[in-house]
Parts: C-alpha cells; structure tokens; sequence
C-alpha cells in the first residue's frame, strides 16, 4: 500500500481540492467563459480557479518554496531558494473545453534542480498518479510498472500533433514516418501528463513530443522513472525540463525507440 510522504500528501490533498471545482464546470463547456491566449491555445475561468486553489493549498502548507504554474508563470522563491513547486492546473485544456473526459492536474515538487515528488490526477476516472524518488510509482494504492513488451510491433506509442501552424510539424511528420511502420500503433490524446501516467502505468509502452513546457511534464518524469522507465531528452544532453523535448519509454525497447525519434 502507497505511504505518501507529507508532500506527497499535500500535493494529492490539493489536487483532489482543484478538481472538485473543475469538475463542477466540465461538461456545462457552453457556459463557459472563454478567452483566447493564442492559436487553439484557451485559458477558462475554470482553469484560472483551479490554479487559485492549488497556489492556496500548496503555498498554504509549504510557504517558503518557489512556485512556477502556468497561468500565473514563475514567482520569486521564498525562503527555500532550493524547492519550488511545478504545477499545470489543467493539462488538457482543449480536451476540457470540448466535453471529452481526458484532462488532468498536475503538481511536481522540484529540490536542486531535480524532481523529487509528482501526482497527476485524472478526476474523471478517479486516477491518482504519484510518485517520490526512491519511493516507487503508484496509481490510487496499487504499484506501478512500466511495460515489459520486448518487440516495436506490439507496442503502442503517443505523441501530441503540432497545432496551430507550429513550427516542429515537419519534424514530427518525419517522426511518424519512422515509427509508424515499426508499432502497433500510435495515439495522440491531447493531454501530456496522462501521456507520460500512461507510459508509468504499462498502458503506452513510450511517448515523445517536441516543445512542451516544464508544468506539461515534470511530475511525469518523476511517476515514469519511479515505475522503471528511462525518461531522456530528445537531444542527448539537453535539459528535459527547461527544454521540452523528450522521449520516456519502457526499458526493453526504449534503446530502439529512442533511436527511431532521434532519426
């Protein structure tokens, strides 16, 4: 049974705390008032909220520690320069706004640079994804494993689709060019931390995508690495979380993925 440290337990005592209000706004998307922060990129009042609440609760109980989310962005550290916490109120947002059940919390606890804590919460299926260095991955009570799959052609990969005239598109139809012939399929659900709960989980067996934000993915490099999988920068070298890019896969086939991402 899952023992969560008292951040741990802060963290998913938060999450559960935001998702109460999200879930009193989904699926009423059409009373929703929406404002446009750029291309097929929306921000609701029922995110902001959701981040008002998550600030209160972890700040509440860890004043001293840094804070960088989404909405708000970064704020000067308190007076633990050496914690900050790392949080996406509501990834998935599109997904959100269009009444399809596939969107999550998530909330990483960084120390010197490195992830230590993570919870993702899907509050629709009631899925609380948590992980703490040393201390294994977990899904509600139930230990974590990644996929044990040892051959590409029975395994299910995921990505996100460049949107809105991004630049990384022809990028990513070369990836798919690549990897597609070689798997049993690919997925694209729109919601990057449940991408990378997923690979944790054993459900996708690896998950790359280009140019995603620190929030999209540093409670999940935490859950998947506790679960025994490779989390690595699509770039040998880069920085995962500053830079944005990365590949996370189950260690059997990891070598060979990773290598048909980096072409």
């Amino acid at each position: 049974m899952a023992v969560g440290s008292a951040n741990v337990n802060v963290m998913i005592k938060a999450a559960r705390k935001a998702a109460r209000s999200l879930l009193r706004d989904f699926g009423e998307v059409e009373n929703l008032q929406v404002s446009r922060k750029g291309a097929a990129d929306f921000v609701s009042r029922a995110d902001l909220k959701a981040e008002e609440i998550l600030k209160e609760e972890l700040l509440g109980a860890r004043p001293a520690y840094g804070w960088l989310a989404e909405e708000a962005g970064a704020e000067e550290k308190g007076k633990d320069p050496t914690r900050r916490w790392i949080v996406d109120p509501l990834d998935g947002t599109t997904n959100y706004l269009h009444g399809m059940p596939h969107w999550a919390i998530s909330i990483a606890l960084e120390h010197k640079g490195q992830i230590v804590s993570g919870v993702i919460y899907d509050p629709v299926k009631d899925e609380m994804f948590h992980a703490e260095k040393g201390e294994g991955s977990w899904l509600n009570q139930s230990r974590l494993r990644v996929s044990g799959r040892t051959r590409l052609i029975e395994c299910v990969f995921a990505t996100g689709l460049p949107f809105g005239g991004r630049a990384d598109l022809p990028e990513t139809l070369k990836d798919l060019g690549r990897i597609l012939p070689t798997c049993a399929g690919v997925r694209r659900w729109g919601a990057a931390a449940l991408d990378m709960a997923y690979v944790a989980a054993g459900r996708y067996d690896g998950y790359w995508e280009r140019q995603l934000h620190s929030w999209d993915i540093a409670a999940g490099i935490v859950i998947v690495r506790e679960a025994g999988g490779f989390v690595e920068p699509i770039e040998p070298g880069g920085d995962i979380v500053e830079g944005g890019d990365l590949i996370a896969g189950a260690e059997p086939i990891f070598a060979h993925f990773a290598k048909l991402v980096r072409g």
